[in-house]
């Protein structure tokens, strides 16, 4: 998931790739993380958009597609939802000095 945030993840497939049935890997996962696989996924994706944001002047399309969302429009609202504000406004406020 960390290497890979871009790649299609699925539950069954993070199962298969750490090879248990995808009903016990999603029950050992949440009791572990503390959050569904799915879940902890998006959290890797905006968080890596988050610093690419800050750190790249990369389009926003390109940062979506890097991080694994297939349209600028669901990056924009998943980050949205997570972070509290809109991607193009987080490069802005993140690239002020304090």
């Amino acid at each position: 998931m960390h290497e890979e945030p871009h790649r299609d993840w699925t539950v069954e497939s993070l199962a298969r790739t750490v090879t248990m049935s995808r009903p016990a890997f999603a029950r050992q996962f949440k009791e572990v993380v503390g959050h569904t696989p799915l879940a902890y996924l998006a959290r890797v994706r905006i968080d890596r958009a988050a610093r690419l944001l800050c750190d790249t002047d990369h389009p926003v399309g390109d940062i979506a597609q890097a991080v694994g969302y297939r349209s600028e429009f669901a990056f924009s609202r998943a980050f949205s939802r997570e972070q509290g504000i809109a991607p193009g406004r987080y490069r802005r406020t993140a690239s002020v000095p304090p």
